[in-house]
């Protein structure tokens, strides 16, 4: 008769355990501030095209900029719900076993 014995693994992520971790981290941070810079210059443009159209009664000019303004808060949002967006899919992933 043939038995399996399945080992056990688990998973405890540690960004400081390896070499350059916190370097990441940084790498990361700024990376979220630039996209948030972005998203804060594509809501400004946005609004400013929003308006012109609106002002010149330029309809396909005035959709644009509110397109651009939704994707500018859109991003921005995404930017900041990130972390929690992850860690909600990796806690949820952990309840599987």
């Amino acid at each position: 008769m043939v038995t399996w014995t399945f080992l056990d693994v688990s998973l405890a992520p540690d960004p400081s355990a390896l070499p350059g971790g916190s370097v990441l981290q940084t790498l990361i941070n700024g990376l979220a501030g630039w996209a948030l810079l972005a998203s804060l210059a594509g809501l400004v443009i946005g609004a400013a095209v929003w308006a012109l159209g609106a002002h010149s009664q330029n309809y396909q000019q005035a959709y644009l900029g509110r397109r651009a303004v939704l994707v500018a808060g859109a991003a921005a949002l995404l930017v900041g719900a990130a972390p929690a967006i992850v860690n909600f899919f990796f806690h949820l992933g952990l309840g599987v076993g």
